[in-house]
């Protein structure tokens, strides 16, 4: 059937064509005459079904096919009348009904029924199409504002999203395509009226200079066959109009024209008790017809009493009881707990950080902080939560917090009319002088103005947006394992599970216990490894839970099984990985100060001892991230989970790996080797 329809449709628009050169046979003509009349009444009855404009999508391309078929059929009748005085049975006999006798009666119904189709339904169904389509992209943005806020409040997913954007914009495609279909019918409404008027004088002239005809016999000749033709195109161009109508007033509704005519009209039942007393009170007034007047206002009577009135204004009372039961009363315990739930992240924008927000007027945090998600999801293996975006006036002019676990994780501002220019030479450019947010480099708020002018100057400038992004993505990095919770773990599993069953079964329930394998992930993602590798995480996990579940023991574990891979995201694009090492008598004093604790492994080093480790790695830290290089901290297996958990209180940025999880293809460059005296360089 679709292949049918994929070469029905463009043999249909060349026949159409063809029509217009292409001299036909009066059969043909009474075949194609019957065809415009059955689809012009089929697409009013669709129109009439239809609950939304969008289920008959297609209307406005149809619109203007069914009009040049019209005007194909008025050329090739009009091509007949005059050269044969002849159009086929169908023209006709339309002319015959319409005329019944009297000529002049007939061509004054002719003009009623042009000037009804031109003046009243073409003109309205424009007129509301063109209202329709102005109001309609008037509130495109508005809509797609509030599919994005459901969006990030969880209300609905991305793909329920992506649906209602669809829609959106398919709504403003069709009444946009509506405006500009309806001119189309104005305009063959016009055709129409001219081409009457050329079968008219131009059949009179014809019969009477080269046919011979009488005068009389001419007019009454032409007359019939101008009617006929006029007639059997303006029916189906008032049903067209007619459908064009319908749908573009139309609102989205649950049942179709006819069940909500009639169930809308129900609703009142005193109007139309009082429609049928009127009706039987005409019937008192002398001189009037008493029966027709009878006969509407008893059934108008019939009718009200037949019908349950189930006012309008009693449905809204009971849909907002219903919502006022359904929502937690201000001390009700539902209101308190739902006031005490705390979003796992949130970002709070002050008045005048609203316009990133708001893609009306060009905003686009918004999407980058989706964009953000996927970003993590793709390094850290977590799907981290929706994020909660919403104003708070009482933060300060440019001012945004984020908020974690309902708790300010970090804050910075984003003046309006700024860049940040990230720079050291930046004295010779005017602004707010800062540090940037995530590496704390010295920068400075230049007008947007001279954008041009700070890269010119050397400076990396980024835009507001890029900067609230940028420092939104390091807190969730920073904090990943604070966002792993019980559910995301549970969903993780079952993700696992879908692909490889067999793996799930063996590790969970029956060797480690949901919790546990929670206790896991958070470790590793506390030193800011990703566990989008689950499988393996999972099968090494097995292996080692059937020894013991010590957590030190499962996290290392896990570790071994990724090998290279947890190296390799600070490992450069030319295939470095920058390093520092552990002076081998300095480490073997490390190792021998081991010791095991409830929290795990951990460090019993004296204090100057201590502050010689952290003093030498700060130094060598710092010179690093001067050089624009993320070096990591490489020590042997045995001491790594001690030394990691000592370096994640006073040197967080500094990752600590064991020589068995160095990438293998990177071309290792030492910065320096760290002792119990002094960072040597």
């Amino acid at each position: 059937m679709k292949g049918v329809a994929k070469v029905a449709v463009p043999v249909g628009v060349v026949a159409i064509v063809l029509m217009l050169v292409v001299p036909m046979p009066a059969a043909l003509m009474d075949l194609l005459i019957g065809l415009n009349l059955a689809v012009a009444l089929l697409v009013l009855l669709v129109a009439m079904q239809i609950r939304k404009p969008l289920d008959f999508a297609v209307f406005p391309s149809l619109l203007l096919i069914a009009t040049l078929f019209r005007l194909a059929l008025n050329v090739s009748s009009t091509r007949l009348v005059l050269t044969d005085g002849y159009a086929g049975k169908v023209i006709e006999a339309f002319g015959h009904i319409v005329i019944a006798g009297s000529l002049v009666v007939g061509l004054v119904i002719f003009v009623i029924l042009t000037v009804v189709q031109f003046v009243v339904i073409t003109n309205g169904a424009g007129r509301v199409a063109e209202v329709g389509a102005r109001f309609t992209l008037d509130a495109m943005p508005g809509k797609q504002m509030a599919i994005d806020a459901d969006l990030n409040a969880g209300l609905i997913n991305e793909a329920q999203a992506r649906k209602r954007r669809h829609e959106v914009t398919a709504e403003a495609d069709f009444y946009g395509s509506m405006d500009g279909a309806s001119k189309f019918v104005k305009g063959d409404a016009i055709a129409g009226i001219i081409v009457t008027l050329v079968n008219l004088i131009g059949g009179f002239a014809i019969g009477v200079m080269q046919r011979g005809m009488a005068p009389g016999e001419a007019v009454t000749t032409f007359s019939l066959l101008t009617v006929g033709d006029g007639l059997v195109s303006m029916i189906p161009a008032l049903l067209m109009s007619t459908a064009t109508g319908i749908i573009v007033t139309r609102s989205a509704t649950e049942g179709d024209m006819g069940t909500d005519l009639i169930a809308q009209l129900g609703r009142f039942k005193q109007p139309v008790r009082i429609a049928g007393g009127a009706s039987l009170a005409l019937c008192l007034i002398p001189g009037l017809p008493k029966l027709p007047f009878l006969l509407v206002g008893g059934l108008f009577l019939i009718a009200a009493a037949r019908m349950t009135e189930t006012p309008l204004v009693d449905e809204e009372a009971e849909a907002a009881a219903a919502a006022i039961d359904a929502e937690p009363q201000p001390d009700s315990p539902e209101a308190i707990v739902e006031k005490m739930r705390v979003d796992p992240l949130e970002l709070e924008v002050a008045f005048d950080l609203v316009e990133l927000v708001d893609a009306s007027r060009g905003g686009d945090l918004l999407d980058r902080v989706k964009a953000l998600r996927r970003k993590v999801a793709m390094e850290t293996g977590l799907v981290i939560p929706l994020v909660r975006t919403r104003d708070n006036l009482d933060l300060q002019g440019s001012q945004y917090v984020i908020w974690l676990n309902g708790v300010p994780a970090a804050k910075g501002i984003s003046p309006a009319g700024t860049v940040l220019a990230i720079g050291d030479n930046l004295d010779g450019l005017p602004g707010k002088a800062t540090r940037e947010p995530v590496f704390g480099l010295a920068a400075k708020w230049v007008p947007v103005e001279l954008q041009r002018a700070a890269e010119m100057a050397g400076a990396t400038v980024v835009d507001r947006s890029s900067v609230i992004t940028t420092h939104l993505a390091e807190v969730v990095r920073q904090n990943a394992a604070d966002l792993l919770g019980r559910e995301d773990v549970r969903l993780l599993v079952e993700m696992i599970r879908r692909t490889h069953p067999v793996v799930v079964e063996e590790l969970t329930p029956s060797l480690l216990t949901l919790g546990e394998v929670q206790r896991v992930l958070h470790a590793l993602l506390e030193e800011g490894v990703s566990i989008r590798d689950l499988v393996r995480i999972f099968e090494a996990l097995s292996v080692r839970a059937k020894h013991s579940t010590d957590l030190d023991g499962l996290v290392e574990a896990a570790r071994n099984a990724l090998g290279s891979a947890i190296s390799h995201p600070y490992v450069t694009p030319d295939e470095r990985l920058h390093v520092f090492t552990l002076d081998p008598g300095f480490e073997q004093r490390l190792l021998e100060s081991v010791r095991q604790s409830e929290a795990g492994a951990v460090l019993a080093l004296d204090a100057g001892t201590v502050d010689a480790l952290v003093v030498g790695c700060s130094g060598l830290l710092e010179d690093a991230e001067r050089q624009g290089l993320s070096p990591v901290l490489v020590c042997s297996p045995q001491v790594r989970s001690a030394l990691a958990r000592l370096m994640r209180q006073v040197l967080p940025r500094l990752p600590v790996i064991s020589y068995a999880e160095v990438s293998r293809t990177a071309q290792i460059e030492s910065l320096g080797v760290v002792s119990g005296a002094v960072a040597i360089r």
